[in-house]
């Protein structure tokens, strides 16, 4: 990004603005935190000749201000200059614990629960959360796995145009909330059931070979890797940066982890779209909770 657009980054009190606006900071942005939305496209202008790339965090702390971002979003577009959208979640369960473990309350929670509290939040940011260009969970980041995700998805470093995650999750432990498409490998015969293979995981050769050779993998392969083609086409021309594919089994432990190695094996093989580069690696959520 450049001085010619602006990141707005919002989402979940308790989710980890905070943390995202000081680990943009270490990659040289200017971050401006609580900024009435208002005053967005004035500030844009204003360091329209800084080579620094500029965020600003938004949140319902700012009150009145907080409804007026809808409306200063529209005025960026009218004045030329270019948004994207950071959206920061978490589990309700994961920011309950955070405000219970600070001792504070939550900025909507009044006389009610913490959770009344996340409830009217998350009601309130709908829209927003709608029109985000990037959404991250950190219901099971630390601080430094959050940095270490913002410099993934911003660092300058990379060569890539789109940067696609591929996540294996477990189905028993809830789907990603920061996950852009969602796939089902539960169709695929599971490797919990052969004793051999029950201990191992998707990591390991001898169940990565029993779920490739199942019926219908290959098949499912080919056709979701042309299906990715065809989608990252579109998101190249519209501008996406990265990408998080959910690849979901039971327990994240054998089909989705063999499953989304190979996918990240076939995408980063991928020729260039329409001269983009298209990079891919494979995350594992939740590897190592399942006995």
């Amino acid at each position: 990004m450049g001085s010619n657009e602006v990141l707005v980054i919002t989402g979940m009190s308790g989710a980890g603005k905070s943390t995202v606006s000081h680990a943009l900071e270490d990659l040289g942005w200017y971050v401006v935190d609580n900024l009435p939305p208002s005053m967005i496209a004035n500030l844009c202008e204003m360091a329209a000749k800084t080579p620094s790339s500029i965020a600003v965090v938004i949140d319902v702390r700012g009150g009145e201000f907080f409804d007026d971002l809808t409306k200063s979003l529209a005025d960026l577009a009218e004045r030329n200059i270019a948004r994207r959208i950071l959206f920061v979640d978490a589990s309700d369960e994961a920011l309950v614990r955070r405000f219970e473990a600070t001792r504070r309350p939550h900025p909507l929670q009044g006389p009610d629960r913490i959770l009344d509290g996340i409830a009217k939040e998350r009601t309130r940011l709908q829209d927003v959360r709608s029109a985000a260009d990037f959404v991250i969970d950190s219901s099971s980041l630390n601080i430094h796995q959050l940095e270490a995700k913002i410099g993934e998805i911003f660092s300058s470093a990379s060569d890539s145009d789109l940067r696609v995650n591929i996540l294996s999750f477990g189905y028993k432990y809830g789907i990603p909330v920061d996950a852009d498409l969602v796939m089902d490998c539960r169709f695929i015969a599971n490797p919990h059931w052969i004793p051999d293979l029950r201990p191992l995981t998707g990591l390991d050769k001898p169940v990565s070979d029993n779920v490739l050779a199942s019926a219908n993998v290959q098949d499912f392969l080919n056709k979701y890797q042309s299906l990715f083609e065809t989608m990252a086409t579109g998101f190249i021309h519209e501008g996406r940066k990265y990408l998080t594919l959910a690849i979901g089994c039971t327990g994240g432990k054998h089909r989705s982890v063999a499953i989304s190695e190979e996918l990240s094996k076939r995408f980063a093989n991928l020729n260039p779209v329409d001269g983009k580069m298209i990079s891919a690696q494979a995350i594992h959520r939740d590897l190592g909770r399942e006995v």
